[in-house]
């Protein structure tokens, strides 16, 4: 739970500070980049591993290896993820980063619903959910005739059930556990 908390910490303060500067389009292509590199070279990671290898000569490796393809931005991240004994984390943090602004900053979102909704209470969910988790949502409308009614929203692991289904079946559990 803490390694993904600092994955998610490293990921999002790296992807502000580009947004600012390279661009967050710039800041993924990097970060695939760099795993296409860790993916092909087994000898990329060893050396930032390596307890053998000094900081500074660590940082020497990243310039020259990353000197024409990637931004100045990206390699002083690399070189403060060394510093802060994190570099092993690399991969974790390009994955998120990947996953979380693949679309230029907006997560994937499934909305569900029994039938089908107005643009305008569509726009209205989007807004609330963009408020609560402070990210912009690309949704994905999905039918289901199986939810009776209400909405289920699904983004990433995260599942918010309101529709007549859930409810009903709650109340099913509800009513098992009273002793009469």
């Amino acid at each position: 739970m803490k390694e993904r908390l600092v994955v998610k910490r490293y990921a999002e303060a790296f992807m502000d500070f580009a947004k600012e500067t390279i661009g967050l389009k710039q800041a993924v292509l990097e970060f695939k980049n760099l795993k296409v590199i860790m993916h092909d070279n087994q000898g990329f990671q060893e050396i930032l591993y390596s307890l053998d290898v000094s900081y500074s000569e660590k940082c020497d490796f990243i310039d020259k290896v990353l000197d024409a393809d990637f931004s100045n931005e990206f390699k002083q991240f690399l070189k403060l993820l060394l510093e802060k004994n994190r570099i092993d984390r690399i991969g974790d943090i390009a994955d998120y980063a990947r996953a979380a602004y693949s679309h230029l900053g907006e997560t994937e979102a499934i909305l569900r619903t029994s039938f089908p909704l107005d643009l305008s209470l569509i726009r209205k969910i989007k807004d609330k959910l963009e408020q609560k988790f402070n990210r912009a949502f690309r949704f994905y409308i999905d039918l289901d005739g199986r939810l009776l009614g209400g909405v289920q929203v699904i983004i990433g692991n995260t599942i918010i059930d309101g529709t007549v289904r859930r409810r009903l079946e709650d109340l099913r559990e509800q009513l098992l556990t009273v002793r009469v």
